[in-house]
């Protein structure tokens, strides 16, 4: 046993990274709470059934692709405009996959499989960085796996509770609880503005998206990423070229 694994025995523990996945995602937990909740509320006023709407927080579980997908629906937009907006405003998970394909690509396909279902903005900000410690552990799927499902439990419990309680709730989408989950992802992204590429591509999308927002079908959330993706590239191409 090397000196890394002497030093810090308790990384080697299946439950210790259950229990530290779940801990470090307690925090990113309380800010989509109201996330949750608010889309089980609004999901009635789209046409969505109950049913549908915990479907679809069970086998689509995307709280940003799910709110763009009720509001089409309430405008009546067909489901082939629908798909294609949420496919390409999930886009970034590929990016997400990108970087943690390393760390698991060693896991059988009954591991890569839910664990690729579960992965979210939330869980991948905790698991990333749990991935780049540099310490020798070999369970560190584990951590992935607790984060991963506890996001899940936690939206569907929402979901449910947006639905049940949510007509008890009037005008629930004017109280501004969507704003714990934009102040959650702001928490999210700015540790990871370390260079210049990433400052660019995430001041160009949030522009590009203010810019947008009158297009319609949501379309400048679309545009935004595609702005972002494009100038943080396209920047970071030029910064080696010039080294």
């Amino acid at each position: 046993m090397n000196e890394a694994m002497t030093r810090q025995p308790h990384l080697l523990s299946i439950p210790s990274e259950l229990l530290a996945g779940f801990r470090d995602t307690i925090p990113l937990i309380v800010g989509a709470i109201p996330f949750g909740l608010i889309f089980g509320t609004l999901s009635g006023g789209s046409g969505l059934s109950p049913a549908g709407a915990m479907a679809m927080s069970a086998f689509v579980f995307a709280g940003s692709a799910q709110f763009i997908a009720i509001g089409l629906l309430a405008t009546g937009t067909g489901w082939p405009l629908i798909v294609l907006t949420t496919l390409v405003v999930n886009l970034r998970h590929l990016l997400y996959a990108a970087s943690l394909l390393p760390h698991v690509k060693h896991l059988s396909q009954f591991w890569r499989v839910p664990l690729a279902f579960w992965l979210t903005d939330e869980t991948f900000v905790v698991v990333i960085n749990r991935y780049n410690q540099p310490d020798p552990a070999n369970y560190k799927h584990w951590y992935y796996l607790a984060s991963a499902v506890a996001m899940y439990i936690s939206w569907q419990f929402c979901t449910w509770l947006g639905l049940t309680f949510g007509r008890l709730m009037p005008d629930v989408a004017t109280w501004g609880l969507d704003f714990a989950m934009s102040v959650t992802f702001i928490g999210m992204i700015i540790p990871y503005l370390k260079s210049r590429p990433m400052w660019v591509a995430v001041l160009l999308a949030g522009v590009t998206a203010l810019l947008a927002q009158p297009l319609p079908h949501k379309l400048g959330l679309m545009v935004a990423t595609l702005a972002g993706i494009s100038g943080g590239l396209i920047f970071e191409l030029v910064q080696r070229k010039e080294n």
